[in-house]
């Protein structure tokens, strides 16, 4: 029997892999909350937008940090990988997927973005609705931004067949406007999704 990888989420795209022994931690951007980095043995950062990656707390994690090669992180040491690139962080499996940030407007923002598939089971897109590939059994889908609709959203939770969604990049939605995307994504996800508050875990 495979080992579970706990879950936990913590506000906006930061979410903690726990897995064998292993901390991973996933976006800890400069919304989410310090403890997250509490006992991480390593961190992926999708990309460099700071809502994704504090520079100032990652500088002084002194964890591995693993990012896109060409990110940029003033002051932050970090080893670069690409997509299609499989490598070990925390003990987990992880393969980098994608490429781009999604477009807002005009071709911009045009930074690179990769998502992570940890232990071919948990994926993490980033800024994007790039495809892992395969099914997963727990997918990580963005709930609002300036770079997409909810169309999209739930489109991508149905185009991978995950077993299950939760949430992410939440952080600039109020009470009312966080109640009426969970309840798209619940109707539209055929009862595979559900939201997860700051802290809470799955």
């Amino acid at each position: 029997m495979l080992a579970r990888v706990r879950i936990i989420k913590y506000t906006h795209s930061c979410v903690r892999l726990e897995h064998d022994g292993g901390v991973l931690v996933i976006d800890p951007g400069v919304w989410s909350e310090p403890e997250a980095l509490d006992g991480a043995d390593a961190v992926l950062v999708t990309h460099e937008h700071s809502d994704h990656a504090d520079v100032l707390r990652l500088r002084g994690a002194g964890v591995a940090v693993y990012a896109p090669g060409a990110a940029d992180m003033p002051g932050v040491e970090f080893t670069g990988v690409g997509a299609g690139e499989e490598f070990v962080a925390a003990g987990m499996r992880v393969s980098a997927h994608g490429g781009r940030h999604a477009h807002v407007y005009g071709g911009m923002p045009d930074c690179v973005n990769l998502g992570y598939l940890v232990e071919g089971r948990v994926y993490h897109p980033g800024d994007s609705f790039h495809r892992p590939g395969r099914a997963v059994e727990s997918l990580l889908v963005p709930l609002q931004g300036s770079w997409m609709k909810t169309d999209e959203a739930i489109g991508f939770v149905r185009a991978v067949g995950a077993e299950r969604a939760f949430g992410i990049h939440d952080g600039q939605l109020n009470e009312r406007g966080l109640g009426s995307l969970n309840g798209w994504l619940a109707r539209g996800c055929g009862g595979r999704y559900r939201w997860l508050a700051p802290g809470e875990s799955a």
